[in-house]
Formats: structure tokens, sequence, C-alpha cells
């Protein structure tokens, strides 16, 4: 699945780059666009929200992500195994970044991120949690533009596709030695549970697609 991701962000990068070409306006464009994550809500069943303000080649993003519930296929082997699930009640941060065309941006980005640990069948409360963590990543993005009816007059013009890869390794973390040791009551035997990082397999590598509206700030 993670290569089908990949494959599909790269293409759909490759395949929009010729169409703004061109054009030079770009360079002094301030606008704003929303965008809603597509991978979160189909593969995580949660929620991912970003906001970027661009002026000129500069470009300034918030994303928040909510309510990211991963098991089963989403998780390790070995996390199956010990029968565990992981919620992330949010993932949120910042990034500053250039634009290197005006379909292409690159951006440095610090996030934060909270892990909890249950058993995949009990309810997620705090009596049923086995442990928590937060961490920080510092990475860097690089973020795909692409308007496919830029040149209509009617509200079409501002819907937008935005596919993006990322790089977020885990620089820090709440979790005491990275390491939290327990009596897992699924192997009968005690687990460890590790600092993880927030991509795909929780690696630090993240691959999405989102979709929304641009809204040109009009110049003075």
């Amino acid at each position: 699945m993670t290569k089908k991701i990949i494959l599909g962000s790269l293409l759909i990068l490759v395949v929009t780059a010729p169409l703004h070409a061109q054009s030079q306006d770009w360079k002094t464009e301030k606008k704003v666009n929303v965008v809603f994550g597509l991978i979160q809500p189909i593969f995580a069943k949660g929620f991912n929200i970003e906001g970027n303000y661009i002026h000129n080649r500069l470009i300034f993003d918030y994303s928040h992500g909510a309510s990211l519930d991963l098991s089963g296929q989403s998780v390790t082997a070995e996390m199956r195994e010990e029968g565990l699930a992981v919620h992330m009640p949010y993932t949120t941060g910042f990034g500053v970044g250039y634009r290197l065309k005006e379909w292409i941006n690159v951006r440095i980005e610090p996030k934060w991120h909270r892990f909890e640990f249950y058993y995949d069948d009990e309810p997620q409360n705090s009596a049923n949690q086995i442990t928590s963590y937060n961490t920080m990543s510092l990475g860097v993005g690089i973020y795909g533009h692409y308007q496919p009816f830029k040149n209509k007059t009617t509200f079409l013009k501002g819907i937008m596709i935005a596919p993006s890869i990322r790089f977020w390794p885990t620089i820090s973390s709440t979790l005491k030695d990275n390491s939290f040791t327990y009596l897992n009551k699924n192997t009968g035997t005690n687990e460890e549970i590790k600092t993880l990082d927030v991509g795909p397999g929780f690696t630090p590598f993240i691959f999405n697609v989102s979709i929304g509206y641009s809204f040109n700030v009009k110049r003075k």
C-alpha cells in the first residue's frame, strides 16, 4: 500500500509539472489555501486540515490532524501479534517554505504528536491505556500544487490538488529512555513499546494527497 501511495504522489507531481511551466505571475502571488488530507480518513479513520499563506515565493503553513486510529494492517506485524492499537488524538505543527516553481514548494516543518497505546479489543479510555507519550519531529516536505480549473472564471478556479512527500524523523520523546516494558496479556510475556515515527508503518516517511480550495488575496 505504501508503494502505491508513493508512486501515486510522484505521478501527480510529474504529470502536473508542465501545466504551470509558462506562467510567471505566481512569483508575486498572495494566496490562502485550505486543504484536507485524504490519507488520514481513508487509512486512519481520522481528519486533517491544513492552511497555507503564500506571499510571493514564500509559503507558511499550519496543519492539524485529529483522532487517528491505527490497528490491524496499519501497525507493525509485532504489534499485531501483541494485539495493540495506537490512537493519535492529535498531530499538529507548522512549516515555512519556498516555492521553487508555481506547482512545487519545499518546507521545513516542526511537528508535535501524541501516541496512546491500547489493546485492540478494548475501549480506548484512561483505565485501559497501556502507556502514552508525546513526540516532536523535525523534517522537510515537498509539496505539489495543481489547480485544474485555474483559467476558469467561475468558482471552479480555486479547486486544488496537493500531493506531498515528507520526511519527519522524531527528534524528541517524553517516553523515558524511548522504551516502555509491560506484561502483555495476549502473549503472556514482557513486551516493549518504543518511540515511534509518525508515518505509515511508523516510519518517518509520509505520503499524502490533499484536496481543497485556493483563494487569491486582492492586491492593493
